[in-house]
This record gives structure tokens, C-alpha cells and sequence, in this order.
């Protein structure tokens, strides 16, 4: 099978073979907008050549149920109303053995976009790994209620996919009609398309499980350096899976504003490099598979100012070995469902603000915020902002943010 990182690096990415409590890839959501966003610019920057080049480099395709096989794509142009988009990450290593013996395939990161019908905002939501959760009817017997990682291993080989985007659409309310996978080889190939992303960190980060050094100061991440970031759990703010998204968002945060930079969209060579590096690691649905359809959701994306793509993490509390989602998480549905922009008025617990960071304006053109009302009609749609309570936490990308490193001592 091909690898799209080589064996040195690879390994020096995962120091341990068999470490299935600390292995995600949160770098898939903002990775595959930045791919479809690429897309929409090479596409016309390296013209008919990279095209039928980018064609030839798409893996096989999942097929999500309620799906027509061979559905036109849309037109060249954005794309009509909303979408709402799943991206899983994988653990399985996908049969590359220098990331040692890895006998599941859980989607340790599930991570939902809802880009609005009007293409003024963007809302990606983080779901908690270890969130216990109906597994929809893909579960194969039982009563279906198991961790939100599990959803790739019910479904199988080729229904796990589908699986995970039948799990999700039951807890939001939400219709997913695209979907996308990616393992670890894709998320080093795609770190290195992009040419790095700078991270700051406020205090060392040490993680020998993950493989990672990393002093006070700004780094560029990229490759194996990269993943090992995304992976660290033992070396961010408690240790847990929960701290560890919050991390993973600030790296989020800075892909976006490093792709919408004018060096990156400026550069056709880096632009389609970044495309083909996500058609050739990330298994898209059948919906997904097709390069115009990938430019028009990417048309909808460019244009949305940072200080509207929130990346939001699902309040939970614990559960025994897990944790569940609060009373809190429904007004994120609520408000996806409603089609609003969503404030954070809270970030991470272990986020800090970069010191040297330039002060941010709001944007103008925002409207005011409008609080969410749990009795409202979930089916009607309202203008305007939700402002989510303190307990749902993230941040927006305009937000330039710090990770603090845990020291070794409490490891």
C-alpha cells in the first residue's frame, strides 16, 4: 500500500505502538476545509492539467446512506445554502506498521462544520472521544449507547464512515450529506503541504508518549512534529482528552489564518500542493468525491471573516469511565439547526492569550448577538448571533492563542 510519509518519520511520530488512549487527529477538520478552499483556487491557478491530476488522486469513497451514487455535481460557484460537513480522524494507522501494533479503528476525532445558508459563518464542533452517545443503528445489536469513538469500529470496514455520520446526525438533529476520514500518514502529508503552522507555548511541553519537545517560544509545525502536537495528551494542560482539544483548536486557529494569508492564496504551487495531499490520504464520501463539488463548498468558505469560524468544544460532565454531554450542549444544536452564527463568550481552561499577538478589531459587518432560547422551534430559521453560555468553550479563529505545556512532574 502507498505511504504518503516515509518510515523515519512516522516512527518518530509514534513512540509507542500500542497506545490507543492517546492517539487522535484533530488537524482533520481545518486540514480538509483548507484542502476544499485550496481546491477552489488551484483549480483555476494550475487549470486543466492539476485537475485531471487531482482527479486521479482520490481514494476509494464511503457511500452514506440516503446518498444517490452518480448525483451531478453542483456548478462551478458557491454552493447553494448550507453545508454541514463530518470529518473522523482514525487511529488505525491504516496498515503502515512503524506506527506499530494498532488493532482498532476508532475515530478518535469527530469533528462536525456547518458552514450557514448565507456563507457568513462557520461553526466547527468537537466531539469529546470518550462522550457517551447512541451509536445510531449501525451499533449491530445492543442498545447502541457506547463511547463516540467506537462509531468507525460498529460500522465495519466500509459502513464506518457511515456509521459515524448516522451517530452524529442522531445526537444534532443535523442532515450530513458529506463526509470525509483521515489517519496519520495524511495528517504529516497535509502539515507539510501547508509549509508549517505556527503554535506558541507558554510554558515547555514534554510528552514522551507522543514524542514530543517543544521550548517556550513560537514553533512552525509541520510533519511528524505536527501529529505528535494533534496526539499530545499527557503533556497539555490535565492530561485529558478534554484539555487536549482545546490545544488541538489552537492549532486550528493558526492553519486558518495561515491559509487565508496572502502568502499562501498567492501561491499556486503550495495551494495545489495542499490539494493533492488531501485527495490522496482522505477517504471522502461518495457526495464529496468530486473536485467541483469541492470548489463550491470551498467558494462558500473563503469569503467568511475569521472573527466568524468558531471552533467549539461539547460541554460534557463525567460518566463513569466517560463523560456525557450537558443540558448546555443542545443550544449549539439549537443554534446549527437555526442556521446562527455562535459566540464563544468562554475559551479552554488551559488556553491563554498570545502575548505578542497584534490586538484584533471586531468585525463591523457582525450583527449583534442574540441569546438562544431552548423553547424556540428548532425548525425556523433566525437571523442574527447566539452567544453560548461559559460552559461551551472554544474559540474563534481570530483569536491568536497559546498552549501551556504540563510539567513532567505531574504526568
Amino acid at each position: 500500500m502507498p505511504r504518503s510519509a516515509d518510515a523515519s518519520e512516522a516512527r518518530a511520530a509514534v513512540r509507542h505502538g500500542r497506545q490507543r488512549k492517546s492517539s487522535p487527529l484533530a488537524t482533520i477538520g481545518k486540514f480538509l476545509v483548507a484542502a476544499v478552499a485550496v481546491v477552489a483556487v488551484s483549480a483555476t491557478a494550475v487549470a486543466g492539467v492539476a485537475a485531471v491530476d487531482l482527479a486521479k488522486s482520490v481514494k476509494p469513497t464511503a457511500h452514506l446512506a440516503g446518498e444517490t451514487p452518480g448525483a451531478p455535481p453542483p456548478n462551478i460557484g458557491a454552493i447553494e445554502g448550507g453545508v454541514n460537513l463530518l470529518l473522523v480522524g482514525s487511529d488505525s494507522g491504516d496498515g503502515n506498521a512503524a506506527y506499530g501494533e494498532r488493532d482498532e479503528n476508532l475515530n478518535d476525532v469527530t469533528i462536525l462544520m456547518h458552514i450557514s445558508a448565507d456563507h457568513s459563518s462557520a461553526s466547527v464542533v468537537s466531539f469529546p472521544r470518550d462522550m457517551y452517545v447512541h451509536i445510531a443503528e449501525c451499533a449491530n445489536g445492543g442498545d447502541g449507547r457506547d463511547k463516540m469513538n467506537t462509531a468507525l469500529t460498529y460500522g465495519g470496514k466500509d459502513g464506518g464512515l457511515a456509521c459515524a455520520v448516522s451517530t452524529v446526525e442522531g445526537i444534532t438533529g443535523l442532515k450530513i450529506p458529506f463526509a470525509a476520514q483521515i489517519g496519520f500518514d495524511g495528517v504529516i502529508s497535509m502539515s507539510n503541504a501547508v509549509g508549517g503552522v505556527p503554535v506558541c507555548i507558554t510554558e515547555p511541553l514534554d510528552d514522551a508518549w507522543s514524542g514530543i519537545q517543544l521550548d517556550v517560544g513560537t514553533h512552525e509545525l509541520s510533519g511528524s512534529t505536527a501529529l505528535a502536537f494533534l496526539r499530545s495528551r499527557h503533556g497539555v494542560g490535565d492530561g485529558s482528552d478534554l484539555s487536549r482539544i482545546s490545544n488541538q483548536q489552537i492549532f486550528l486557529s493558526s492553519l486558518v489564518r495561515t491559509l487565508k494569508s496572502g502568502e499562501t492564496l498567492s501561491n499556486p504551487v503550495k495551494l495545489y500542493s495542499i490539494a493533492r495531499a488531501a485527495l490522496k490520504n482522505v477517504t471522502l464520501s461518495e457526495s464529496l468525491a468530486n473536485i467541483d463539488t469541492m470548489v463550491s463548498i470551498a467558494s462558500a468558505l473563503k469569503d467568511i471573516p475569521l472573527d466568524r469560524v468558531s471552533f467549539v468544544q461539547i460541554p460534557t460532565d463525567q460518566s463513569g469511565d466517560g463523560v456525557v454531554a450537558t443540558d448546555d450542549a443542545s443550544l449549539i444544536w439549537q443554534a446549527l439547526q437555526n442556521d446562527q452564527a455562535i459566540n464563544l463568550t468562554a475559551t479552554g481552561k488551559y488556553v491563554v492569550t498570545d502575548p505578542n499577538a497584534p490586538p484584533t478589531s471586531t468585525d463591523a459587518a457582525s450583527e449583534p448577538a442574540t441569546p438562544a432560547d431552548p423553547s424556540a422551534d428548532p425548525s425556523a430559521t433566525s437571523p442574527g448571533v447566539v452567544d453560548l453560555p461559559a460552559s461551551v468553550t472554544g474559540q474563534s479563529a481570530a483569536q491568536a492563542t497559546c498552549t501551556a505545556g504540563r510539567p513532567l512532574e505531574n504526568q
